[in-house]
């Protein structure tokens, strides 16, 4: 009896390197502009891949749309506008001088502020600034840092090593927002802090604009910051005092009620916002006995732009997901042709915004087109075709990230692909909770698992060309990311065509 023909092992072979290079050449060409979100080159980038899905004989699932293929939405570019201001009694102050924010600003028009001065900010058993402190909805003023020891150990960490609320502002701006601040004012009284120094270095970052998502409120609480002497005047006080008020709060280790007067200064922050149309990319493979259930195979296609002349093509990040998903759809899409379907039906996204801040993946995870519910996996690709300094010189690896942090099964059924199929080394490392590279939030596939649908990105990592502009095809290991790809590929298969259902069974940080 002949031996079962292994359809995903027939398909796979569509998974190639020149399938993979053809894409790849379109989108991380210079005509791309760098795809930036919004910009003429992402929308060359979402058509090429809307044309791609249309031609492989894909469906766009798009409702009602002249244009089912694509999910249009607005977002936002922001800056700050001209004539931002900033006084205290008869002293005027200047921005990017004196004061600047980051992030949003509700100082539309001269607002009168008169903050509450909040100490370090800080909150954590043992400790807190807010005892006996109403802030909600008013404006809080706080000093970076943290309390220390004569020789600048951190006080409240066990080792003496700085915590969470010394290293980083936004650790405090989160606690000031849980209590209901409406904004953030720091001030830093190191005395080895030249604020004019530092206002000028990041002047040019401040002032450009930047891409948001449309929303009713900020996602973050937002954040100014201040002068030492701006700060002083607006306590009513002066260094020597607030020296040795602080170090009062280092002798005690606690918090120490404060007598400064706080003054009130009028701010007005302007930000100017205009709408700026982007789009995702769906295709779509309707599958057979178990078509309600939908698998999503998803990579960003939006990169970094023109910087300062400079075109970012972004060939690893991400053209190199965005071709991958591009060529298994037509792998998947030439099965079906040749009857050999997939029992549950397939979407492949083509997420923008992933380079703003996951935008597309959001905003498709709050408007799907298939109900997060019966939605079974999400296997997301971003950087495959690349090596990162951790595996050069060793065999060929992937990084998957978060494939038992929902559905243990899903990591299981993964490396049952690789052993038969692609023999990659897979490197879990990334799924340490205390790594701080974060990489688990940082890709579309967060979107997915904030909804409890069960995911797995896969990566290489890392490189010295990334977010550069020498992020060029012509450093793209083909045969690691054919590899890479593949084992996406085989993943998929199986997911789409086995029995049961991946369970969500686990839930790791």
């Amino acid at each position: 009896m002949a031996a079962a023909t292994d359809w995903s092992a027939k398909y796979a072979e569509m998974v190639n390197a020149e399938r993979l290079r053809t894409h790849l050449a379109v989108l991380a060409s210079d005509e791309y502009e760098g795809r930036e979100t919004g910009m003429k080159g992402q929308h060359m980038a979402a058509a090429y891949i809307a044309e791609q899905f249309k031609n492989a004989g894909l469906t766009g699932p798009m409702p009602n749309s002249a244009d089912p293929y694509q999910q249009h939405f607005n977002v936002e570019q922001v800056t700050w506008a001209e004539g931002n201001s900033l006084k205290i009694g008869k002293t005027s102050y200047k921005w990017l001088v004196d004061f600047y924010g980051l992030s949003d600003s509700p100082f539309a028009e001269e607002t009168t502020v008169k903050p509450v001065f909040a100490g370090y900010g800080i909150e954590q058993p043992g400790y807190s600034d807010y005892a006996g402190l109403d802030v909600a909805g008013k404006d809080v003023l706080i000093a970076l840092g943290e309390p220390t020891a004569p020789d600048g150990k951190a006080l409240l960490s066990a080792d003496g090593s700085p915590t969470k609320w010394g290293n980083d502002y936004r650790a405090k701006a989160q606690m000031a927002a849980q209590k209901g601040a409406r904004t953030v004012f720091f001030v830093s009284f190191d005395p080895n802090t030249n604020f004019a120094k530092q206002a000028a270095r990041l002047g040019p970052f401040i002032s450009r604009p930047t891409t948001v998502m449309v929303t009713e409120k900020p996602s973050r609480t937002p954040s100014f910051f201040l002068a030492p002497a701006v700060a002083l005047q607006l306590l009513g006080t002066n260094a020597a005092d607030m020296k040795a008020y602080l170090a009062k709060i280092n002798q005690t280790k606690q918090p120490v009620a404060s007598k400064f007067k706080v003054l009130p200064m009028q701010v007005k922050a302007v930000r100017k916002r205009v709408p700026l149309e982007t789009e995702n990319v769906l295709g779509f493979i309707e599958g057979s006995d178990k078509k309600e259930e939908i698998i999503v195979l998803s990579a960003h296609h939006d990169h970094l732009g023109i910087q300062n002349g400079v075109v970012f093509n972004g060939a690893d990040d991400d053209g190199s997901g965005t071709s991958a998903i591009v060529t298994m759809a037509e792998a998947f899409a030439q099965a079906k042709k040749d009857g050999h379907g997939p029992r549950r039906s397939l979407l492949f996204l083509s997420v923008t915004g992933e380079e703003k801040g996951l935008f597309g993946s959001e905003y498709y995870s709050k408007n799907p087109v298939f109900p997060m519910a019966v939605t079974m996996a999400d296997l997301n690709v971003d950087m495959i075709g690349r090596t990162d300094v951790a595996h050069e010189g060793k065999p060929d690896y992937v990084y998957v990230i978060g494939s038992d942090k929902l559905a243990s099964e899903l990591k299981v059924i993964n490396e049952a692909q690789n052993k038969q199929y692609t023999q990659l080394d897979l490197d879990y490392r990334f799924d340490d909770p205390a790594d701080p590279n974060r990489f688990y939030y940082r890709s579309d596939h967060y979107n997915f698992a904030v909804n409890k649908v069960p995911v797995a990105f896969f990566f290489n990592g890392v490189h010295a060309d990334y977010h550069k502009e020498s992020d060029e095809i012509s450093k793209i290991e083909f045969p690691k990311m054919e590899k890479r790809a593949r084992l996406v590929f085989h993943l998929a298969w199986e997911l789409a065509n086995r029995e049961g259902r991946v369970v969500v069974d686990s839930n790791k940080p």
